[in-house]
């Protein structure tokens, strides 16, 4: 504790007035959020660049992070895009052959407040019995009334539409594992190989990998992106993904969609669920501290196997506003929330979980399979 007592102090104050004590291990400064934690035993590269946690601090139930430091294979987007990130102990001298730089100087490097010494199990448990809340850290003030005051002048994620800050600015194309900035418009690939057009939510490099993996060629739009000009590229299927907060404000999306379904297949993925769900009539909701995890349970409602899942998000779509001839298909164990559903009429299909983990397990891989055979079956 001697070694922590060198760094600042930090101060993480919650909307209901506890407050949390720690030291800043990189950076420093004031910053807001809905404070929310992951179970994960691994992967803060991956949850840190995941664009899905822009507008929250992340805490981590795991006490030891940054053991096996930073590496490039293991990014997922181009940046950090969550507020703040709470951890119980730092390991500054991280053992990994692939490791770059240590956590510290990659939070640095993106001007991102990490916080070490506090109390996480405690904070979990607030989170975990109360809900998620908004909160602040702040290096700057130890004014607990102060911070407070500004805590509960923090807007929250309900009814902001968080995509617009995350999404891509112009279109790109995915290849060779990276992405590839479009010049020109290039039309469909002479070889005859799948054109997947994916929607940025802000999009995970996964779910990129994957459907490059299975023989695609990949066009990632901007979430703004009308269905008149997704239509003019002639794809093979649209892939909706993930990305941050409350998916009611996101109306220009839904329209979009509900344009393209019964014309394309459509595969949506956590925010991308949300949107699909909300696109065939369905209405949404918050979760009281959301599901942040590799660990998640889901039953397959059409095979009866259990999958173990990676999950990211605060809210859920409402299976009673759905059709009636909505195919629910998969539950989650822990709380019996809709995780997923399908409209085989329409060729769509969405998942509330990560089939491509990064980090998590594989078990729902199968899914980009069924995409892929439900653009074959459209073209056949």
């Amino acid at each position: 504790m001697s070694l922590l007592r060198r760094q600042p102090p930090a101060l993480l104050v919650l909307e209901d007035g506890t407050v949390y004590r720690g030291y800043a291990f990189a950076g420093s400064g004031e910053v807001f959020g809905e404070v929310v934690f992951n179970t994960g035993m691994t992967g803060y590269q991956e949850i840190l660049t995941d664009p899905s946690y822009s507008g929250q601090i992340v805490t981590m139930t795991y006490p030891l992070i940054g053991n096996y430091g930073i590496n490039p294979e293991d990014m997922e987007s181009d940046g950090i895009y969550l507020e703040g990130f709470v951890i119980r102990e730092y390991q500054s001298c991280p053992n990994n052959w692939r490791s770059i730089q240590t956590l510290k100087e990659f939070l640095e490097s993106e001007g991102k407040l990490g916080v070490e010494g506090v109390d996480t199990r405690a904070l979990t448990r607030r989170i975990r019995m109360e809900g998620a809340m908004r909160g602040a850290i702040s290096t700057v003030t130890q004014d607990v009334d102060l911070l407070l005051k500004r805590v509960c002048a923090y807007p929250g994620l309900a009814g902001r539409d968080l995509v617009r800050s995350v999404t891509c600015e112009k279109p790109y194309y995915w290849k060779d594992g990276e992405p590839r900035p479009m010049e020109r418009w290039e039309g469909k690939s002479p070889s005859g190989r799948l054109l997947v057009i994916v929607l940025d939510c802000g999009v995970k490099y996964n779910i990129l990998r994957n459907l490059e993996r299975l023989g695609c060629d990949i066009l990632v739009l901007p979430a703004t992106t009308t269905s008149r000009e997704i239509f003019a590229c002639d794809p093979d299927g649209v892939l909706l993904s993930n990305g941050p907060g409350d998916p009611a404000p996101l109306t220009y999306i839904v329209e979009t969609v509900r344009r393209l379904v019964g014309k394309l297949p459509v595969f949506g993925i956590c925010l991308g669920h949300q949107i699909l769900g909300q696109a065939l009539g369905g209405k949404t909701a918050k979760q009281k501290f959301g599901h942040h995890g590799i660990n998640q349970p889901a039953r397959n409602m059409n095979t009866g196997h259990i999958e173990i899942t990676s999950q990211n998000h605060g809210f859920v779509v409402k299976p009673e506003s759905l059709p009636a001839d909505t195919e629910k298909t998969h539950i989650n164990l822990n709380d019996n929330t809709l995780e997923g559903l399908r409209y085989p009429s329409l060729k769509a299909f969405s998942v509330q979980y990560h089939p491509e983990a990064a980090p998590g397990p594989h078990d729902a891989a199968y899914l980009f399979d069924q995409f892929i055979d439900l653009m074959k079956r459209k073209n056949s």
